[in-house]
């Protein structure tokens, strides 16, 4: 990413600017400035017909509902969520929003490229349709859809208006019971031609419609853009809803009702049945059991077993392929013993092998869909899986519930969450953290397991995640870890090891630096206060030379312990140091919740410092930076006293007005002055950008990296520490 100083021209906007904030922004991530509060708190147009949720083409959410339409359609709220398959594996997930005036208003992204389906949700159970987004899902009259656009995702866009097929409803007979289903006939289709059409029967799962395939499979995009591209035999494809009165006798009906009202091929050659979930099950079951009536059979996380395996059965089908998602599809262990079962058997047939992006749901479906229509009713060279896919290695177990503490982490970063038993009684129980992309916070939906909660998420990068459970729409410790933070007792934290989170990671024992209390007198809070102090390996209290001093603050709601506890702060600067990165410095991590830190710091901390570690005094040998609040007191202080610090940096912060600012004293006293901040979902970043020409305007020389990815949070934070640190006192 190119850097940017003033005079090298204004950094651009790169993406579109939605002023909105992190959804469930925590308290240690607040920025209570005054001004900022005044500005967020002020009601915030609204306009009925506005919608509700908009996403940049960089594939950013932005989420703003007025509150007087939910109140109307469900009463008073205390809390309001967007719910929606924005989780981990594409998970459905709760993603809080924030009240802002008259809005209720959130950001999240980047999303991948693919199909999202979500509902409005106020106080748990209050639950409404987005009436500004006209899509819908017919068999969940409270959904709504969007497709964030992508290379990946573009087989899920419509196709060119008139070169699609078309999709109609057949109605039959099954039994005593009228049913229906859909039949999509592909481009040039005509019930007069000669030559009749192979078939393909998709089936839905339980408590699944067939038109899930189309509201949330996005089947007909799928057979019209193949078909447009060439790479599809020409066929008819009939979609069912789950099993009817009899399955087999349902399926036997629909094959008849087909065979009467279009012109397809009666041959088990040209015969295909496929399905997800147990319509997987039902799909491989018909194939096994009736080797005459299909050729080509496809199990989307379906859940058999081994025992339609007796007298050859599969043996004669030209294709029997299995897909499974990654290990929190409820399919992966049923798919792990089919494959043995069919092994045993030697029933021939092909794995696409383990989706590691995706669990059950219709996400890996129109995947595995996009994948089986190729290969029906033609020859194929390739019979491997899709690129990307990994080979099953043995059914996945997570620990019984009660005998390992949580998390509980597995291979590929997967991660299990269990509570203890005093939530028996809950009614609804997630687990909050910052899996979301970038590191928002999703709620993901914990499921009874006896007297506890369990769920499996992932998988979730290497990285430093934190986390709480919401009990019945009450913040709960997880008891279990003993992992705290002491500004916010509710949360816990993990970290997923490998190379991304590396500087993250403890270093070997006896290797790192070393991080000591400091108590210090407070003349602006009237009373004994404490700092953290990191001090590099080998540090020399009696040192000639004094070491240089980096003046670490934190946010507002955070205190001095929170660089540690969740800022990494150890962690960073011992591999930085250990990797060569680093000047060889002390670390100064102060309290700066007081009405006036300009004196706190220069009367109070910078003194006690000085006293007690051998720090240096000489402006060019001491650094100031801070997050949020804490990166609002730095810019206050480089205002007020430019030149005392030589080095300087803020992250999600702003400058705010230049009125009386000496901006030759601060560029001939600072050599570095460096700015960061978050992604669209920091809301801080339009305040940001808005400093920018300020400080343009003045003629102040500054550094600005261009945004970190991620929100108003400690992933964006730990990021720019970790890229700040190696750059102090080279100068």
């Amino acid at each position: 990413m190119a850097l940017f100083r003033h005079g090298g021209g204004r950094p651009g906007r790169t993406r579109r600017l939605p002023a909105v904030i992190t959804a469930g922004v925590m308290a240690i991530a607040a920025v209570l400035i005054a001004p900022l509060v005044a500005l967020l708190s002020a009601p915030w147009p609204a306009v009925a017909d506005t919608p509700w949720l908009t996403v940049s083409d960089d594939g950013y959410l932005s989420i703003s509902i007025p509150a007087a339409s939910i109140e109307a359609t469900v009463g008073p709220v205390s809390e309001v969520m967007v719910e929606g398959n924005f989780g981990p594996s594409f998970a459905w997930a709760e993603y809080g929003l924030t009240r802002r005036g008259d809005i209720w208003w959130g950001a999240l992204g980047p999303l991948k490229p693919g199909l999202y389906s979500y509902q409005v949700t106020g106080d748990i159970t209050k639950g409404l349709k987005d009436p500004t987004n006209a899509s819908s899902v017919a068999s969940r009259p409270l959904w709504s859809t969007f497709l964030v656009p992508g290379d990946s995702a573009r087989l899920l866009a419509d196709a060119p208006q008139g070169q699609g097929g078309k999709v109609e409803t057949l109605a039959y007979q099954a039994g005593q019971q009228k049913r229906s289903a859909l039949v999509w006939t592909p481009p040039g289709y005509s019930a007069k031609g000669r030559r009749p059409y192979p078939v393909l029967y998709l089936r839905s799962g339980a408590g699944q419609s067939a038109s899930d395939w189309l509201d949330l499979g996005r089947a007909r995009q799928i057979l019209d853009n193949l078909s447009v591209r060439g790479s599809v035999e020409p066929m008819v494809v009939v979609i069912g809803d789950g099993a009817g009165p009899d399955g087999d006798k349902d399926l036997k009906d629909l094959r008849k009702a087909v065979a009467d009202a279009y012109r397809v091929r009666h041959d088990r050659e040209h015969q295909a049945i496929a399905g997800v979930a147990e319509g997987g099950t039902r799909a491989l079951r018909a194939a096994l059991t009736k080797p005459g009536d299909f050729a080509y059979a496809g199990s989307f996380s379906g859940l058999p077993t081994g025992g339609a395996l007796s007298g050859g059965a599969g043996r004669d089908l030209r294709l029997l392929r299995l897909y499974t998602g990654n290990v929190t599809d409820p399919a992966y262990n049923a798919t792990v013993r089919l494959t043995k079962a069919l092994d045993r058997a030697g029933v021939g047939y092909e794995f696409d092998g383990v989706n590691p992006d995706a669990g059950a749901n219709w996400t890996a479906w129109q995947e595995n869909l996009i994948d089986f229509l190729p290969r029906l009713f033609r020859t194929v060279r390739d019979h491997g899986p899709s690129a990307g896919h990994g080979r099953m290695k043995g059914e996945f177990h997570p620990p019984a519930p009660g005998t390992t503490p949580t998390p509980f982490l597995s291979e590929g970063g997967f991660v299990t969450f269990e509570t203890t038993t005093e939530f028996t009684d809950a009614k609804h129980v997630t687990v909050w953290a910052n899996d979301a992309p970038g590191g928002s916070w999703l709620r993901v939906p914990m499921s009874r397991d006896g007297d506890r909660w369990r769920v499996t998420v992932g998988p979730l990068d290497p990285w430093f995640y934190y986390y709480q459970w919401i009990v019945d729409g009450v913040s709960v410790k997880d008891a279990s870890n003993p992992a705290k933070v002491t500004s916010e007792p509710n949360w816990s934290h993990f970290l997923v090891p490998g190379e991304r989170s590396r500087l993250l990671s403890d270093v070997p024992a006896g290797r790192g630096g070393k991080v000591e209390s400091l108590t210090y007198p407070s003349t602006v809070a009237n009373q004994d206060r404490t700092a953290l102090v990191w001090t590099p390996p080998g540090y020399d209290p009696r040192r000639a030379e004094p070491y240089p001093v980096l003046y670490l603050q934190h946010g507002s709601g955070q205190s001095y312990t929170d660089w540690v506890e969740m800022g990494r702060a150890k962690q960073i600067l011992d591999h930085e140091f250990l990797d060569g990165k680093l000047v060889p410095m002390v670390v100064v991590m102060g309290n700066g919740n007081v009405p006036d830190f300009t004196k706190e710091l220069l009367d109070n901390i910078v003194p006690a410092a000085r006293a007690r570690y051998n720090v240096s005094g000489d402006p060019s040998r001491q650094a100031l930076a801070g997050l949020s609040m804490g990166g609002v007191q730095t810019l206050g202080v480089l205002k007020a006293y430019p030149g005392r610090f030589a080095y300087v940096a803020a992250f999600s912060a702003w400058f705010g007005s230049g009125d009386g600012v000496d901006a030759e004293a601060i560029n001939k006293g600072t050599k570095m002055l460096r700015l960061y901040v978050g992604d669209q979902t920091d809301f801080v970043q339009p305040f940001f950008l808005s400093s920018l020409p300020v400080l343009d305007g003045l003629g102040i020389h500054y550094e600005y990296d261009g945004v970190t990815p991620g929100p108003h949070g400690w992933d964006v934070w730990q990021k720019n520490l970790i890229d700040l640190a190696p750059r102090l006192f080279r100068r």
